[in-house]
């Protein structure tokens, strides 16, 4: 199974449970010197080469991407659905449930099912848990041609069995009010998106006090900063877990050392990566500003606190 990485953490133990193997294809990075915010991109001649080593049979797509906040460019995905063209083995799960969340101005979500061959190729799942705030009600869809939901519909009842009828009744109710004018906006959903704007803005600056470089980013509601300028007391680098005997890598200690001393709470991406490539993610971590304002702000003082305590 062909994955673009870093990549949501629960699909590695999902792969596993299928009884299928990771082929991991790191995304790549760049921007950063050219006047530019650091930007994670696909790495589509990489893909490539990926694709043409044995015969995989899928590969995840996840846009707008958990953990980086990248919307794939339609460009970009045009140019991975010509590979899976030239494969016809290879299958597609489109993971857009952040698809309502697109906030940067320059960026759009892109159906990868509505490129030329790709729908009979493609499952496209969404979600109502991460465009209504209700991520623990487990309500989300999956779309496609018959061949592939048939053998979706005949597991489901074995792993969840549906959602409920009154999440049912509210989702049905919910679609149709969220086209309509909602808090001065448009719609319910260009609030949502100006929402998000302005907080990802707000963390950014935060961030950016506390010597952390922001990743840029143009959906959902995650922010990544480069951690490679931040200090590391020692005695978090030494120490170890039952998953790191060895020592814990340095995004990892990291975060620890924001919660110990600053009540700051940031996930460590090296998690986001299979083993080969967990010391890239030693230099990330991953923020969320599904927060109010003040929250926000209040995470901005104490890490500049932390990191540049005579600024503060």
């Amino acid at each position: 199974m062909l994955l673009p990485e870093p990549a949501f953490d629960l699909y590695y133990g999902q792969v596993k449970l299928a009884g299928a193997t990771v082929r991991p294809v790191p995304l790549l990075i760049g921007g950063e010197g050219d006047g530019e915010s650091p930007r994670w991109r696909l790495d589509v001649p990489a893909l490539e080469r990926a694709a043409a080593i044995g015969k995989p049979k899928l590969l995840i797509l996840n846009s707008p991407h958990n953990p980086t906040g990248t919307a794939f460019p339609e460009e970009d995905l045009e140019a991975v659905a010509a590979i899976v063209r030239r494969y016809p083995n290879l299958y597609v799960i489109s993971d857009e449930v952040y698809k309502y969340t697109v906030y940067a101005p320059e960026a759009r979500h892109f159906h990868f099912a509505s490129l030329p061959g790709m729908f009979d190729r493609t499952v496209t799942l969404s979600s109502a848990g991460k465009t209504f705030s209700i991520t623990g009600w487990q309500a989300g869809w999956c779309v496609g041609p018959p061949a592939l939901i048939k053998p979706i519909q005949l597991l489901l009842p074995f792993v969840q069995f549906c959602a409920s009828a009154p999440i049912q009744h509210a989702l049905a109710n919910v679609l149709t009010l969220a086209d309509e004018p909602y808090e001065g906006h448009p719609t319910y959903y260009d609030w949502l998106t100006d929402m998000y704007r302005r907080k990802r803005a707000i963390l950014e600056k935060a961030v950016m006090r506390a010597g952390m470089v922001p990743v840029a980013g143009e959906g959902g509601f995650f922010l990544m900063a480069d951690i490679s300028s931040l200090p590391v007391p020692q005695k978090y680098l030494d120490e170890c877990t039952p998953a790191a005997p060895d020592g814990v890598p340095r995004d990892w200690a990291l975060c620890r050392y924001m919660a110990a001393e600053a009540g700051v709470i940031a996930i460590p991406s090296s998690p986001f990566f299979s083993p080969a490539n967990k010391p890239i993610g030693a230099s990330y971590v991953r923020f969320a500003f599904c927060k109010s304002d003040e929250t926000l702000r209040a995470a901005g003082d104490r890490l500049e606190a932390l990191f540049k305590p005579s600024a503060a």
